[in-house]
């Protein structure tokens, strides 16, 4: 009986590689006849497993069900479930940290010593740190991401930075996280344009509208145009600046969505950027600490000026060291 059981769970791993296996194949693996796989595949399924049989293959595949069947995981694979949790439980997402934890407790009550050893080691070496983001709700990511999923339009009121609302109809790109904020990347109808919108700002209304045909994102992707319209498009004071550093020196020192950079040659890129005011324009350009050349607008000739003479004159003060 013991021999089945283990048996049975290798056919189970086996199974859980999403991949399309023969019966041939499985015998082989598991050093039995075929009649023994198929009576294992049927013990499989009165275990709820729905173990699916290919047409024409004579093969086997792990599928949905109506249920969630245990599964089985490697020891990388349990630590990663468990840190990944571990975060979930203290995320952006509300709604979930009840069934992270649930999760969690039911996990490492089953994990082998070593890797409960292991998880802890990790768990204490890590600090987190707590910033401040707005929480969104899970029901409304889920609505937002089936929108997505399915190519339907999907209007809601939105709050802009002022606090205005208005109702806006879309259709659904993306979901992107940036530094522990949602968006959501779609085509804004009314605008005939493309927009990118706060999740915790925006309120579904429910039910979607009719299927579209997906537009191509500027850039190719959400993320390359998300980045490009958080450095710079969607701010009052923009700037080109030219910074004497290959691109691929300077992308190191770049916070995500501080900016884009263009390549220039092997000694100079430009970056486009964008702030709330030529104070923090120049405060971001000086702070990637290399030598740069800034023509406009005016303003941040001025805001830089201004950030030149208070530091020399920190320095020649009478009591600086």
């Amino acid at each position: 009986m013991s021999e089945t059981s283990a048996r049975l769970l290798r056919l189970l791993s086996l199974l859980q590689t999403h991949r399309a296996w023969s019966g041939a194949e499985l015998a082989t693996k598991l050093d039995v006849t075929a009649r023994t796989v198929r009576r294992d595949i049927e013990r499989l399924r009165g275990l709820g497993y729905p173990v699916q049989a290919l047409q024409g293959t004579a093969g086997y595949r792990l599928g949905a069900g109506a249920s969630m069947p245990p599964l089985l995981l490697d020891d990388e694979e349990a630590v990663a479930v468990a840190v990944g949790l571990r975060t979930t439980s203290g995320g952006t997402v509300t709604g979930i940290e009840d069934a992270s934890l649930r999760a969690l407790a039911k996990l490492e009550q089953v994990l082998p010593s070593r890797l409960r050893h292991r998880l802890s080691t990790l768990q204490q070496s890590m600090v987190r740190v707590a910033a401040e983001a707005p929480r969104v709700p899970s029901e409304r990511l889920l609505a937002i991401a089936d929108a997505c999923r399915r190519q339907e339009r999907l209007r809601f009121d939105y709050t802009d930075h002022t606090g205005r609302i208005s109702v806006r109809d879309t259709e659904p790109d993306s979901l992107v996280n940036v530094s522990r904020h949602w968006y959501l990347v779609a085509w804004d109808v009314d605008r005939a344009d493309w927009r990118s919108f706060r999740v915790d700002r925006l309120r579904p209304r429910i039910p979607t509208g009719p299927r579209f045909t997906p537009r191509p994102l500027p850039g190719g992707d959400a993320a390359t145009y998300l980045s490009r319209r958080l450095s710079s498009a969607s701010w009052p004071w923009r700037t080109v600046v030219t910074l004497h550093r290959p691109a691929t020196e300077i992308a190191e020192r770049l916070w995500p969505g501080t900016g884009v950079l263009e390549p220039v040659d092997d000694k100079s890129c430009l970056l486009h950027l964008g702030a709330d005011s030529p104070a923090s324009l120049a405060w971001m350009i000086t702070a990637l600490d290399t030598d740069f050349t800034v023509t406009g607008p005016p303003e941040l000739v001025t805001a830089l000026r201004s950030l030149s003479d208070r530091c020399r004159a920190a320095i020649d003060a009478p009591d600086a060291d």
